[in-house]
């Protein structure tokens, strides 16, 4: 009995003892290419939040940290975003003068405050809120925030000095006002990087490269000061450890006044988070335990705001360079804060030399690594429906506030998933070699993670699914048995499916064609 209530209270000691030299190398390597993005990156947050460029550093060494350790994805990379920022500024600023001792001690009380509110959730088992997220809005909202990102690195990119805007549609008619303004050598150094980036990345994927094009860039501007010396570096800054800050929480009128706008971007991170993590899980094959998860993210909140780290969540950027740098573990998420850390206190002339431009080019070419073009074009074939509610999320995300496009996708899973039962009925037996399951309702996106985890529990590899009883079946249920039939098939089994209907059969062969279908069909 001691041994699941300790995995449960250490989650990390389920995968950490399984941690190779090899493994561990990789992910140094990759924690320390992390490390690089979420220095310059981390800064800037910070003073969007309205606070000094050191607690953005702060934000990205303990609660990253803890969020990694006690959560269950292999890649979700925690820290301060854009929107968590711009969202704590909106709330607090009316308090307090920004920058203030005041203020400050309001955005930790109420990371911390939103910490418990996510802990909370996670302990009434509200993660099962992540499979009402239906695939299509994960890839709306992925390649929404992806564009949006894209769009807030370009005035970096083209060496403009303009503000943040609060939506992608905004930050566009900015841009296009100061077109005049474009600085040159910046465009040259930002363009050089996306180029050289994605030269590395195809020739040779293993390698660093967001490592090795930030340091060529940095020698590039050091060695040419006629013609980069005006081009903008990231800020220099002062290092040290992360100071203890105690909290007023006795105050209860304070917290009472800070409460709902902790349990708004509380919500926001959560979502955010979760909507990463199942993203980037679709690619890894990789089941997340969503309770699990949310306990994390309140736990690196809590932990985080007595450690001066303001409010976190899941970053698309630093998430998907752990997974697209070939992460092996959470452990490189791990690294990257070790690495923050030992950069903030020794290393701050190091990153004062990079190039703001370049870093914008590395952001850029993150980001369209991001959108999963196959699932988009698959999506597409397999439903227009389900298409549709991509586009409109990814539309909505891109004219309005990230935040309420998050909202606005979540009710848009919901309305589809009260139109349908998330668990169909599941019988299952076993007939000689082989694990029956007779499924009794539609296999969708609610229910497809829950017909998943059926057949992860069968014992063998051999696995027949009686269809007689499904009448329908949309993309994220055909990219699931497709997935399991795949699974199944490596081990030496295989997935049949007897006596399903046409249409069935026919959006199953509509994502890789009938002859390449994994899935096997019998009367």
């Amino acid at each position: 009995m001691a041994w699941p209530d300790r995995h449960r209270l250490l989650p990390f000691l389920t995968w950490l003892p399984r941690q190779t030299r090899a493994s561990a190398r990789r992910d140094l390597l990759v924690g320390l290419s992390g490390a690089i993005l979420a220095l310059p990156q981390s800064i800037a947050y910070a003073l969007i939040a309205g606070l000094p460029a050191e607690y953005g550093l702060y934000a990205a060494i303990v609660p990253v940290m803890v969020a990694c350790l006690w959560g269950s994805s292999w890649h979700l990379i925690c820290g301060p975003t854009a929107a968590i920022s711009i969202v704590l500024y909106a709330s607090v600023s009316p308090l307090a003068v920004a920058g203030s001792s005041d203020y400050i001690t309001l955005i930790l009380l109420l990371t911390f405050l939103a910490g418990v509110f996510q802990w909370l959730l996670g302990l009434l088992r509200f993660g099962a809120l992540v499979n009402f997220v239906s695939q299509s809005v994960v890839l709306g909202f992925t390649l929404g925030a992806a564009v949006v990102i894209a769009l807030g690195q370009l005035p970096n990119l083209l060496g403009m000095n303009l503000p943040s805007q609060a939506t992608a549609l905004k930050t566009l008619q900015h841009l296009l006002e100061h077109a005049g303004e474009v600085d040159w050598p910046s465009l040259l150094l930002g363009l050089g990087t996306v180029l050289l980036g994605a030269a590395v990345k195809m020739l040779r994927p293993r390698w660093p490269g967001l490592l090795i094009t930030l340091t060529l860039a940095s020698l590039l501007a050091w060695s040419l000061p006629g013609l980069f010396g005006h081009v903008q570096l990231v800020p220099g800054f002062i290092g040290q450890l992360p100071p203890l800050s105690p909290l007023p929480l006795l105050d209860l009128e304070l917290i009472l006044r800070l409460l709902p706008s902790a349990v708004a971007v509380g919500m926001l991170g959560l979502v955010t988070s979760l909507s990463i993590a199942r993203s980037l899980s679709s690619h890894s094959e990789q089941l997340i335990d969503a309770n699990q998860e949310i306990r994390a993210q309140g736990l690196s909140n809590m932990v985080g705001g007595f450690f001066s780290g303001y409010l976190s969540s899941g970053s698309f950027t630093r998430s998907g360079l752990s997974y697209d740098a070939g992460a092996r573990s959470p452990l490189a998420g791990v690294f990257a804060a070790l690495w923050v850390t030992l950069f903030a206190v020794t290393g701050a002339g190091l990153i004062a030399h990079i190039p703001i431009p370049a870093m914008a080019g590395s952001i850029l070419l993150i980001c369209w690594g991001l959108v999963d073009h196959r699932a988009i074009r698959a999506l597409f074939r397999v439903s227009r429906s389900e298409f549709l509610v991509m586009a409109l999320t990814g539309a909505a995300t891109l004219l309005l506030e990230l935040q309420t496009a998050i909202y606005a996708g979540v009710l848009a899973s919901l309305f589809f998933y009260l139109k349908r039962t998330s668990r169909p009925r599941v019988q299952q037996s076993r007939e000689g070699d082989a694990d029956v399951l007779r499924v009794g309702g539609s296999i969708f996106f609610g229910a497809s993670h829950y017909l998943q985890v059926r057949l992860q529990r069968c014992q063998g590899p051999q696995v027949v699914i009686d269809a007689r009883q499904i009448n329908f079946i949309d993309y994220s249920g055909v990219d699931m048995l497709h997935r399991e039939a795949r699974r199944l098939g490596r081990a030496g089994g295989s997935l049949t499916l007897q006596r399903a209907r046409p249409q069935v059969i026919e959006e199953l062969h509509k994502l890789e064609g009938a002859a390449n279908c994994p899935i096997r069909f019998e009367d």
